[in-house]
């Protein structure tokens, strides 16, 4: 298993501090939030001049949006980013309320994001769904539907721990059991009281979950997803600790 590591930066400073310390905890890699890779899609060669290139820095890109074509062509040029910055998975948070979606509009989901799939494995990137609260692919029913409709194991799923208790989810294993054959990344992330927290002090019971990483013999990545607000040192700290006591 490759662990790492991801959280909000609101300043250039924080960032610094993020890129700087996450190999010294122990992480092999950050997933970057939008807004730390979003101003150079088009200069991969800047994001490298300006952060370096340290093993694992951009192992993976967290994105959003709808799958119109203007945003299926914001993801193209991502892919290229992702090829030049050395990112293994694209991570897609489909952008759009559930209510109102139906198992046709999923499965079509599935075919859209089965094609850009493709194009991204062409230049050995790996596109992943990540189930979302208030997503389409929110239940495990729309989790279901949208597998099934995935053509050439072109998209993988990232399981979040927080999105999945927050959609009503409580047995996470299941879903990791379930679905074992697609997922390709996990978020780790806790939560309680309508917050997310930092792993561990929230209220989700997160010894079935590791041990069912561990039952399908899951060998990729795991990220803490950490988006309580707390120090990022702290952060980073705690959810290592957190993750290796746990996966053993």
């Amino acid at each position: 298993m490759k662990l790492a590591f991801s959280r909000p930066t609101s300043t250039i400073e924080e960032q610094e501090i993020l890129f700087k310390h996450y190999q010294a905890v122990g992480y092999d890699g950050l997933q970057l939030k939008h807004s730390q890779y979003a101003p150079y899609i088009g200069s991969p060669e800047i994001f490298l001049e300006a952060w370096g290139n340290p093993k694992g820095v951009a192992s993976a890109l967290i994105a959003g949006g709808s799958l119109d074509e203007e945003n299926q062509q914001h993801l193209r040029k991502l892919f290229t980013f992702a090829e030049k910055a050395g990112s293994e998975i694209i991570v897609f948070c489909h952008s759009l309320p559930r209510k109102g979606v139906t198992a046709d509009d999923i499965r079509a989901y599935a075919g859209i994001l089965s094609e850009l799939g493709k194009e991204a494995g062409q230049k050995g990137v790996k596109l992943s769904l990540h189930q979302h609260y208030d997503n389409p692919v929110m239940y495990k029913e729309d989790i279901d539907v949208f597998f099934s409709s995935v053509k050439d194991d072109a998209v993988g799923l990232t399981v979040d721990t927080a999105h999945l208790v927050k959609s009503g989810i409580t047995d996470v294993a299941d879903i990791i059991h379930t679905f074992h054959s697609v997922i390709d990344n996990f978020h780790l992330k806790d939560f309680a009281d309508g917050d997310w927290k930092v792993l561990g002090k929230g209220d989700i019971d997160f010894q079935p979950i590791l041990q069912a990483i561990r039952d399908i013999g899951y060998n990729g990545w795991i990220s803490a997803d950490e988006e309580s607000g707390d120090g990022i040192i702290e952060g980073l700290q705690e959810c290592y600790r957190f993750m290796v006591e746990g996966l053993g």
